[in-house]
C-alpha cells in the first residue's frame, strides 16, 4: 500500500450475509470486555468537580479530560450560561440559516475572528461537524485533499464526504508530504489542493511542524487548513493556538477549532478569509441543515474566550502542571512518547495489557483513557492522560503514586 492511499478502518464483522443486522449480532467484542471487567468506555459519572469525579460512589482523579483550563466549573462561566438560558431559552430549535441565529452567535463570530487573527469566523454546532462542513464544501470532485495519517476522524470523514481525491502521508513525515503532493499534482493538475493537519495530535500530544509544512504547501500551490482543537487556550502568546505559537497565522489559510476543550462547552468554529467563510456559510450542508448551538453554550464560550484572553496565568499553571506530570511519569520509567503538550500518553504497546493497566489505574482511583488501534498505529496502544490548569500539586502527586502502583501491578515498571 502506498503512502498516498486512504486506509479504511479494519472490520471485525466477518463475511457478509444477506441480513443487514447479522453483523450486529456477531459483534461481541464490547460484551466480551464487559464480561471480564475490562470495558473502559461509556462509564457514567455521577458527580464532578472538574479535577475529580465520582463513579459508583468512589472518588477518581480525572486525568482523562480535555478540560485543559479547568473552566467547566468556573462560577463566572456558569453564571453567564444561566443568564443566557433565562434570556434566550434552552435552545434555538432551528438551523442558523432559518430561525437559529442569535445576536450571541454573531457576536461570538466577530470575537473569534479577531482572536484567531482572521477576517471572519463561522460557529458550528460541534467540532466534528465543523470539519465535515468546511472540508466537504471547500474541496470538491476534481480537487485533492492531503491528510496526515494520524489526523482526527472528523478530518478523515470530512475529506471523504467532499468527493475529492484523498491522499494520506505518514505521520509528521515531511518528505512523504512532498511526495504525496507531487502525486496529487500529477493526478489532478487542474484541481485545487488542500493540506489538512491537526495542530496538536490528540493521542500523541505532539505539535505539527507548521513552519516546515507551510513552505511545502506554497511550493505546490496547496492551501493549508489547521485544526487547532487541542491547542486553542493552550499554546500561543494569547492562547490562539499553534499558528500563533509559531507566528505564522497569515500562512494558515483556514483555522478550525472546537469548544469542547478549553472553551468548556460544545460546538466548533472555522476562521479564515471573509469570502471563504461566506461561501461555507451558504454552501455547507453540514452547517445549513443542522440546528444551531444553544444560547447557554454560546454564552459559555464567550466567557471562556474572555478569560483566555485576559488571564494568561491559567496557561502558565497548565504548563507547570503538565511538566510536573510528565517529569513524574518519565522518572517512574514510563514511555511518554513524543508528547510536547498537556496530552501525555503512557505508551504500553499491547492492547490487552493496556486494558489491564487501565483497569488497575481505575481501581486505584485514577480516571484515564485507553487508546488502541485503529485510533493509534498497531502495536502502540496507550493510556492517554491529560492535565488541567486546575489540578493541584497534591492531586498530581497522588495520581503519580497511584500510577506507579498500577504500573507495578501489571509489570510495566
Amino acid at each position: 500500500m502506498s503512502e498516498a492511499d486512504v486506509t479504511e478502518l479494519p472490520s471485525a464483522d466477518g463475511p457478509r450475509s444477506g441480513d443487514l443486522f447479522e453483523k450486529c449480532r456477531r459483534f461481541t467484542l464490547a460484551r466480551d470486555a464487559q464480561a471480564v471487567g475490562l470495558y473502559p468506555y461509556f462509564i457514567p459519572i455521577s458527580g464532578s468537580e472538574g479535577t475529580e469525579v465520582e463513579i459508583e460512589g468512589a472518588r477518581k482523579i480525572m486525568l482523562g479530560s480535555n478540560n485543559y483550563l479547568g473552566l467547566t466549573h468556573d462560577p463566572r462561566v456558569l453564571e453567564k450560561a444561566e443568564q443566557a438560558g433565562r434570556q434566550y431559552g434552552s435552545g434555538c430549535t432551528g438551523s442558523r440559516l432559518l430561525n437559529g441565529t442569535l445576536d450571541l452567535h454573531e457576536q461570538l463570530e466577530v470575537e473569534l475572528a479577531a482572536f484567531m487573527g482572521k477576517q471572519a469566523a463561522l460557529v458550528c454546532s460541534t467540532g466534528f461537524q465543523t470539519n465535515l462542513a468546511v472540508l466537504s464544501t471547500l474541496a470538491q470532485r476534481g480537487d485533492a485533499i492531503i491528510l496526515d495519517k494520524l489526523d482526527h476522524a472528523s478530518i478523515i470523514d470530512g475529506a471523504k464526504l467532499s468527493a475529492a481525491s484523498v491522499y494520506r502521508y505518514a505521520h509528521a513525515d515531511l518528505g512523504a508530504l512532498q511526495r504525496v503532493l507531487e502525486r496529487a499534482c500529477r493526478d489532478v493538475p487542474a484541481g485545487g489542493k488542500l493540506v489538512v493537519v491537526d495542530a496538536v495530535f490528540s493521542m500523541e500530544g505532539d505539535i505539527a511542524d507548521l513552519p516546515a509544512i507551510v513552505p511545502i504547501c506554497r511550493r505546490y500551490g496547496a492551501r493549508l487548513a489547521v485544526d487547532e482543537a487541542h491547542s486553542v487556550g493552550v499554546l500561543g502568546g494569547t492562547g490562539a493556538g499553534v499558528h500563533e505559537h509559531f507566528g505564522i497565522t497569515e500562512a494558515c489559510d483556514v483555522l478550525i477549532g472546537t469548544f469542547s476543550k478549553s472553551f468548556a462547552s460544545i460546538g466548533g468554529f472555522a476562521a479564515g478569509d471573509e469570502s471563504v467563510m461566506h461561501y461555507v456559510k451558504h454552501r455547507a450542508r453540514a452547517f445549513i441543515f443542522s440546528a444551531s448551538m444553544p444560547p447557554y453554550a454560546i454564552a459559555t464560550v464567550r466567557e471562556c474566550l474572555r478569560i483566555i484572553r485576559t488571564e494568561p496565568e491559567l496557561r502558565a499553571r497548565l504548563w507547570r502542571n503538565r511538566q510536573r506530570l510528565k517529569d513524574g511519569l518519565d522518572a517512574l520509567g514510563f514511555d511518554t512518547g513524543a508528547s510536547a503538550t498537556p496530552i501525555v500518553p503512557i505508551v504500553v504497546g499491547d492492547s490487552a495489557r493496556t486494558f489491564l493497566f487501565w483497569r488497575a489505574l481505575f481501581d486505584n482511583g485514577v480516571f484515564t483513557n485507553p487508546v488502541i488501534a485503529p485510533a493509534v498505529p498497531e502495536g502502540s496502544a496507550r493510556i492517554r492522560t491529560s492535565v488541567m490548569a486546575s489540578h493541584t500539586d497534591a492531586q498530581i502527586d497522588e495520581a503519580l503514586e497511584k500510577i506507579r502502583r498500577a504500573g507495578k501491578q501489571v509489570g510495566l515498571i
